[in-house]
């Protein structure tokens, strides 16, 4: 089996990290939760329950992120597959077999888990985040050609290729970031369908107004960043 490292942001998931960590399957060598400035007990939940935990005081989805992959790249033995996971408890652990399958047999580059409608539970996904999915995937679509349809935050990527794509979203445009620059790369990716549940606690980003509108104008951002440069 290869090295597979799962990087896991987490901001007040006390709760849910827990579960999140014990549902992960034994083929992974290292999980790895970075608390987001976290104010409860997800720092120590996440290190009972048996993974690597970092701190990244800077808030912020892609700076946990590049907190993660600036700990993995410092150790000698570095890992063939790296996965992203969030740690509310939405996605389903279990299923990162799937989700690696397409690396394992197929020799793809990129994975996403796309959450069809068919396998998401009712409710786990807000009428923005649709909507923002659906306008960030068409244009992708118009731009790239691509065949995207979801930028689930569920997804895995061979080690050497995620170096490659130089990441730097700090904020809410790391997963559009991802999937741009790898349709601008000419990586080979394939989407999985994954099951997708209502959340533990508060969504920080589609559970506000304020989070639901940064993240709009961030993926915009970089979609038209991306398709005139």
């Amino acid at each position: 089996m290869p090295n597979i490292k799962v990087i896991i942001p987490a901001y007040n998931e006390e709760a849910s990290i827990p579960l999140v960590i014990k549902d992960i399957p034994s083929i992974v060598d290292e999980i790895i939760v970075i608390s987001n400035k976290s104010t409860d007990n997800t720092e120590i939940n996440a290190k009972n329950a048996g993974a690597t935990v970092l701190i990244e005081n800077q808030k912020g989805y892609g700076y946990a992120c590049l907190k993660g992959l600036n700990y993995i790249y410092q150790q000698k033995n570095k890992p063939d597959i790296i996965v992203f996971l969030d740690g509310d408890y939405s996605d389903y652990p279990e299923e990162l077999t799937k989700i690696i399958q397409p690396i394992l047999e197929e020799n793809s580059d990129f994975v996403v888990g796309s959450r069809v409608k068919e396998l998401r539970e009712e409710g786990s996904m807000t009428t923005p985040q649709i909507f923002g999915n659906w306008l960030a995937t068409s244009l992708m679509k118009l731009f790239f050609r691509s065949t995207f349809t979801d930028l689930g935050p569920f997804r895995a990527i061979k080690y050497d290729k995620l170096l490659g794509l130089k990441m730097e979203d700090k904020t809410y445009g790391w997963t559009v970031e991802m999937q741009l620059k790898v349709l601008k790369q000419k990586l080979s990716y394939k989407e999985v369908p994954v099951n997708y549940r209502n959340r533990i606690g508060v969504s920080k980003v589609s559970g506000t107004i304020k989070g639901a509108i940064f993240a709009g104008i961030k993926i915009l951002t970089w979609i038209f960043k991306y398709s005139f440069k």
